[in-house]
């Protein structure tokens, strides 16, 4: 049987430290990923990512599995290598409803497949 939570506001157990319910659910992300972007492409773990889509070195597509309202959403991605710069864009394709390319180059421009890639989406689920 599915039941239902309806409230305005969250507080913590003293009754302190409240949060407006358009805060939790706009400010949640709606995906995330950590993967191994070297060799075979790898999910580590995972948030509402179906998969990896490499698309060539450096540059991966991440697979939602529910979709986003529309493509005007944030994406933050990181990796472990000092010198990597993520950006969106490349090979992968335009971001959409149902996912978003990711890239990784060095300050130089070249890109790199590092062995830790993560990637946060942030925006309205549709």
């Amino acid at each position: 049987m599915a039941s239902e939570l309806r409230v305005n506001t969250l507080k913590d157990a003293a009754g302190n430290n409240s949060v407006g319910m358009e805060y939790v659910a706009n400010g949640s992300a709606k995906a995330w990923v950590n993967f191994n972007g070297t060799g075979t492409v790898a999910v580590r773990d995972s948030n509402n990512v179906t998969s990896i889509t490499d698309a060539g070195t450096g540059q991966y597509f991440v697979n939602v599995n529910s979709n986003m309202a529309n493509a005007n959403f944030s994406v933050t991605t990181a990796s472990q290598s000092w010198a990597d710069v993520a950006s969106l864009g490349g090979a992968g394709g335009a971001m959409s409803a149902s996912g978003t390319p990711v890239r990784f180059r060095d300050y130089a421009a070249n890109y790199g497949d590092p062995t830790i890639c993560t990637a946060t989406i942030h925006g309205d689920l549709a």
